[in-house]
């Protein structure tokens, strides 16, 4: 199973304090939207995201078809094959990927202690 690249989303309360605190952390920006709320940041291979008022609780993050750069992978486990994967092995979902399309798509998965699993595919 191709997971993808790998971060944690960090839901966080002031987006400037927080970007200020990663950045003495080693951290820079990567990508984001400051008006919109959100920001990914990087150090060396390691990548958070920090968004604003987005989402009730930090969660992990995987986005198949992509590596650490956030570029397109030639060979990858697509989302919708991932969920299949994940069904039939008894997994809930909080939300689903559409199976009958192509393309970028996202599933949520819970873990057993409550914690988010977003697996969000860009390509």
């Amino acid at each position: 199973m191709q997971l993808g690249s790998f971060s944690i989303s960090l839901t966080v309360k002031d987006l400037v304090a927080s970007k200020a605190f990663y950045e003495k952390l080693g951290f820079t920006r990567f990508a984001g939207d400051p008006a919109q709320n959100w920001l990914i940041m990087k150090n060396a291979e390691h990548v958070i995201g920090l968004f604003q008022g987005m989402f009730e609780k930090n969660m992990l993050t995987f986005n198949p078809g992509w590596d650490s750069q956030a570029k397109a992978l030639a060979d990858f486990t697509d989302v919708r094959e991932l969920q299949r994967q994940l069904r039939s092995q008894g997994v809930q979902f909080l939300q689903e990927a559409d199976e009958g399309a192509t393309g970028p798509a996202s599933f949520l998965v819970i873990d057993p202690d409550g914690n988010p699993i977003l697996f969000d595919q860009h390509v």
